[in-house]
């Protein structure tokens, strides 16, 4: 089996998941995996189809019919996992400003860590006014990693942009 990795865009509309679908099991392929989301009137996602090797080309062929419904991008994967070291879930709270995502991914990446799933949220703040921002992260930890340097890292940023970083 071959791993295809689809990357789908588009404005907003009923039926975008089922054309996506129907395509793939025309092509007897198996959808996966996904994140799928609506922002800000445009449909976005990520999806991970299996399908024979021998039918891959004509898959994405298929796909690329979709044009016009959905800008679809294809992308070959691979069968490797990451397995190696520790997960670590990181949740972040406060008030939303610029550079958030920005701040902490650098500290993640100055660490070696690789993110696995990011997923934010910024949403009217219920008792204060304003917007909170708040996102969920899982990111793979080599067991390399110094985890109080990590830590402390996180704390200072933390305290630097006035957010919550909850680490578990």
């Amino acid at each position: 089996m071959t791993i295809l990795i689809l990357t789908v865009a588009g404005a907003d509309r009923p039926g975008l998941v089922a054309a996506v679908a129907d395509v793939v099991d025309a092509h007897d392929g198996n959808w996966e995996n996904s994140q799928l989301a609506e922002l800000a009137g445009t449909f976005a996602g990520v999806i991970e189809v299996s399908v024979a090797a021998e039918r891959s080309a004509e898959l994405e062929q298929a796909l690329r019919g979709l044009k016009g419904l959905l800008t679809v991008a294809v992308h070959t994967g691979s069968d490797a996992t990451h397995t190696d070291g520790r997960v670590l879930e990181l949740q972040v709270l406060g008030n939303d400003r610029p550079g958030i995502v920005r701040e902490v991914s650098a500290i993640l990446n100055a660490h070696a860590l690789s993110i696995e799933e990011l997923a934010t949220e910024t949403r009217d703040a219920a008792m204060a006014g304003g917007r909170l921002f708040e996102a969920s992260v899982r990111a793979r930890v080599p067991a390399s990693v110094d985890l109080d340097a990590l830590r402390a890292d996180l704390e200072r940023l933390a305290s630097e942009i006035q957010v919550d970083i909850t680490v578990a």
